[in-house]
């Protein structure tokens, strides 16, 4: 990633992306957690914003074929590779196969499992789900980054851009309490150390109304705010009614990011021939066990277009001829099964489940974990999904009928948080964003490995793959 990210950040560059720049007219660069040099390029305070207008605008120049509104529910195996894609059509209410060579997955993470997320309302765990269910094993699903400073109590994102520009957080007693957790980075520590920091201070009442703590910008002034995170002070001002120029902002720290995903290689490839993931649906493990801030945007870069590339050299002599009898066999199951929901006897409303589960995940899979919560919270799920089977028949309806697919994220939210559960339960140390009360120390004579999950009908199955150690060994660095 690193030997590739500037040919990378160049060519988007090149493309259009408006990158924050120096007075020389160089891309700019700041500070973002856990790192020893300010190498974060950014946009003001929306690089993603711009980068995914910037990949969009590409599609539209090149005239790439896209399927708006039209949802993928299930993957296509014909004996052991992927030939295609079950796909519903949001427009018709249509269920119909798309066959393929090479299916790419890049559909964002899964913290939408949890109810105090910074993610978008999209980012379920369906995308991951639908491999899982294929039977192409998952990776390292109990890894989760906490982001120290999400809106309170809205838990939208206040970017560590607001840390890398000189902010500060405190507590109510005026204290810039990370000196007494990461004396040297202060709130550019890790992401996990600083969300571990403030929530600290918040469980012990040293939180404002025993709910958050302050993230001060008010000393960088009006003109810096206004060149350097004006989308922060766009956000404040519409949620909470805040002018971050004149006030702190109440944050708290809220679910972000997943480290864990499916089980990919550097070129996006998976177990399963013809499949490919990158972004943050991908576990390639670039990350390890605490992803620092600014990896995942140039991840996606990176890792999506090596997986491109790769899906496209795959294909190079692959006949175009659709595998029909495999699509068919796959549709008439899909089509069967929605058929069912919509048929059920059932009474449990599957948007209670998905609140229960909403509730749950942040306190028993959170920042702070043991066994006992962790084993609480496995069986809770399970019972979850006992209760999944009983849900009310779907909404009728063909057009746009987003019952039907909500439904279906809850689904795939219950599976992959059971994996996530089993996962974390299993690995009795603390690493990274998994921290345990009860084994609080890294342990890697046990547990240097790569915790794999494969789902089957009776629940998740555990099994471990080894680390790949090269130039550098783990130590234990000071903050």
């Amino acid at each position: 990633m690193t030997e590739q990210a500037p040919e990378a950040i160049f060519e988007i560059e090149h493309w259009g992306c408006p990158f924050s720049r120096t007075e020389e007219g160089k891309i700019a660069q700041r500070p973002f957690g856990g790192a020893g040099y300010p190498r974060t390029c950014y946009g003001t305070d929306k690089t993603g914003h711009y980068i995914l207008q910037t990949l969009f605008e590409q599609t539209i120049k090149h005239d790439v074929k896209t399927y708006n509104e039209w949802v993928v529910i299930a993957l296509v195996k014909d004996a052991d590779a992927c030939c295609g894609v079950i796909t519903l059509n949001m427009h018709s209410g249509e269920v119909q196969a798309i066959g393929a060579n090479a299916v790419i997955f890049g559909t964002g993470g899964s913290a939408r499992m949890y109810g105090n997320t910074t993610n978008a309302l999209t980012s379920t765990a369906f995308g991951v789900a639908i491999p899982y269910w294929a039977g192409v094993p998952l990776k390292d699903m109990e890894f989760v980054q906490f982001h120290p400073t999400s809106l309170y109590p809205s838990n939208i994102l206040m970017t560590e851009g607001c840390r890398g520009e000189g902010g500060i957080m405190v507590n109510n007693k005026g204290e810039r309490f990370m000196s007494k957790y990461a004396p040297k980075a202060m709130e550019l520590g890790p992401r996990d150390i600083v969300a571990r920091g403030v929530m600290t201070e918040i469980l012990e009442g040293r939180g404002f109304e025993e709910s958050y703590v302050h993230l001060d910008l008010t000393h960088l002034g009006k003109d810096k705010i206004m060149e350097r995170l004006p989308g922060i002070r766009e956000i404040t001002l519409d949620f909470n009614g805040l002018d971050p120029i004149k006030e702190p902002i109440p944050i708290q720290p809220g679910t972000h990011y997943c480290m864990g995903g499916i089980d990919s290689s550097i070129d996006g490839s998976t177990p399963l021939a013809g499949f490919y993931a990158a972004g943050e649906c991908a576990c390639v493990s670039i990350h390890g066990a605490n992803r620092l801030g600014g990896n995942s945007l140039l991840d996606g870069v990176v890792f999506g277009k090596r997986a491109g590339a790769a899906a496209a050299d795959y294909v190079k002599d692959k006949p175009k001829q659709p595998r029909k009898e495999a699509l068919d066999r796959t549709l008439k199951k899909e089509r069967e099964m929605l058929d069912r929901m919509q048929k059920s006897d059932g009474t449990e409303n599957p948007y209670s489940l998905n609140a229960e589960l909403n509730k749950l995940m942040p306190l028993k899979a959170g920042l702070f974990r043991d066994e006992k919560l962790m084993s609480s919270g496995l069986e809770e799920i399970k019972a979850l999904k006992e209760r999944f089977k009983k849900i009310r028949p779907v909404a009728p309806g063909s057009s746009f009928n987003f019952d039907k697919i909500w439904t279906l994220e809850i689904k795939g939210n219950l599976d992959v948080a059971e994996a996530l559960m089993a996962g974390g339960l299993a690995r009795k140390e603390s690493r990274g964003g998994h921290y345990r009360t009860d084994f609080d120390k890294r342990d890697d004579k046990n547990f240097l490995k790569h915790t794999i999950v494969t789902y089957t009908p009776e629940g998740p199955k555990l099994s471990y793959s080894d680390v790949q150690i090269t130039k550098y060994q783990p130590v234990e660095r000071k903050y």
